[in-house]
């Protein structure tokens, strides 16, 4: 299995080269699922982070993207899509609105099976939608409950520890070392603190951080 869990998408040349090694073949020969659904739940611009990611993505010369949005597509159409491309790459925004879908459409029952020759991205809700604990995002729970979805607790698990993203990001003051390491003594797993650029690279049984800035390990 080969993930890319990102905090901000491919936020630097050290992120992007992770990536390429990953892939193993020029991105210009190289699909693009990009999958949306997260961002659905979030209001207000979008132009500095989705569209931002969407344009990375264009500069980076992928053959193709295709964005596929599991909670507005019947599994038949989207299981196709997502079949033809390399890599999967999920955008962030509400982490529960995201695992509701995943698990209401079906995705979540077959994307190990899928990730045995596809890479998947995550950035942000994206990536911790992947470890076993969605309990550090708990400011995502009340807008899904708003709509009456099941807030979900429990992630994919494809990996045994959390990840808590935009550590002293501006658009997230709260989110600090500081304050991770006092909530990461309740919570049952590790968790890694990274900031925007930085990224855990997965490629089997192999765990890299990949970073241009900073990132912190709290252990149980």
């Amino acid at each position: 299995m080969k993930l890319l869990l990102t905090s901000s998408g491919l936020e630097n040349n050290s992120i992007i080269k992770a990536l390429s090694d990953l892939l193993q073949k020029p991105f210009e020969e190289s699909k693009i699922a990009f999958i949306p659904t997260a961002s659905n739940l979030e209001e207000g611009d979008k132009k500095d982070w989705l569209i931002k990611d969407l344009e990375k993505l264009k500069e980076l010369k992928f053959s193709s993207i295709d964005i596929v949005d599991i909670s507005a597509l019947p599994k038949e159409i989207w299981l196709e899509r997502l079949k033809a491309a390399d890599i999967f790459y999920v955008e962030g925004g509400n982490t529960y609105h995201l695992m509701y879908w995943m698990n209401k459409s079906g995705l979540s029952e077959i994307l190990s099976e899928l990730l045995k020759t596809k890479i998947y991205i995550g950035v942000s809700a994206g990536t911790v939608a992947v470890t076993p604990s969605l309990l550090n995002n708990p400011e995502n729970k009340p807008a899904v409950l708003e709509i009456n979805e099941t807030a979900y607790d429990q992630g994919l698990s494809l990996v045994n520890f959390m990840i808590e993203p935009h550590i002293n990001s501006v658009w997230f003051p709260e989110s600090t070392f500081k304050d991770l390491e006092k909530r990461s003594k309740k919570y049952f797993y590790p968790i890694y603190g990274i900031d925007d650029n930085s990224a855990i690279k997965i490629d089997g049984d192999k765990i890299e951080l990949i970073s241009e800035g900073e990132w912190k390990k709290f252990e149980k």
